[in-house]
């Protein structure tokens, strides 16, 4: 299992953020990406995950091995935290959620609705859907908000958890996350150039 990225371009809005990006993954590994808001380090995760199309590039993977997880928790507000994980185990037929809500600690609150959840908690249900996925490859953007020290101390659990059973991890951060053994690469340099005047308006339409 690796992930390859190779000369990639990304947009956001029909203009160009970064190209050239081009970065290996392989299992059990964790990379981080690093930059100032607004580099497009979002847009590179959603393009990598599938989510929008590159302006080109290669990304050496099936998409249908990766799960995201984005700002949004991704969790419906009427249904109990174990409903949730159910459902996510549904779609994605893998069954048992046990092990999720033993690596985010929510045991205790499984039966407590999600909209009545704090923010903190809301956080560890959206990244316990991760665990339920049984997906290889966990593509991450700002995991850890809203998220205190013993919540990102789980959070790195479960990562590395996910990494020893031979998965790999893309995230997107300006958070410690508890991983020094992370490698982490700056999208900073791959800033793609401006488009010139010229070809300003085409980048629009």
């Amino acid at each position: 299992m690796e992930l390859n990225v190779s000369d990639l371009a990304v947009a956001r809005g029909g203009v160009p953020v970064l190209e050239g990006v081009s970065f290996r993954v392989g299992a059990g590994e964790a990379l981080v990406l690093r930059g100032p808001n607004g580099c497009g380090k979002t847009t590179l995760l959603r393009t990598v995950a599938g989510l929008q199309p590159a302006l080109s590039g290669d990304i050496g993977l099936e998409r249908e091995a990766m799960a995201y997880a984005g700002h949004s928790d991704g969790i419906k507000a009427v249904l109990s935290v174990r409903e949730n994980l159910e459902f996510w185990a549904d779609v994605f037929a893998t069954g048992d959620i046990a092990p999720a809500l033993q690596a985010f600690e929510l045991e205790a609150l499984k039966d407590r609705p999600a909209g009545a959840l704090s923010a903190g908690q809301k956080r560890r249900l959206g990244l316990a859907r991760m665990v339920v996925t049984g997906r290889p490859v966990w593509v991450l953007d700002e995991p850890t908000v809203s998220l205190d020290a013993g919540a990102v101390a789980l959070f790195a659990g479960a990562v590395r958890a996910h990494l020893l059973g031979g998965g790999l991890a893309l995230m997107a951060t300006h958070i410690d996350l508890g991983l020094d053994e992370a490698r982490v690469l700056d999208v900073a340099p791959y800033k793609a150039k401006a488009p010139a005047l010229d070809d300003f308006d085409g980048a629009f339409l």
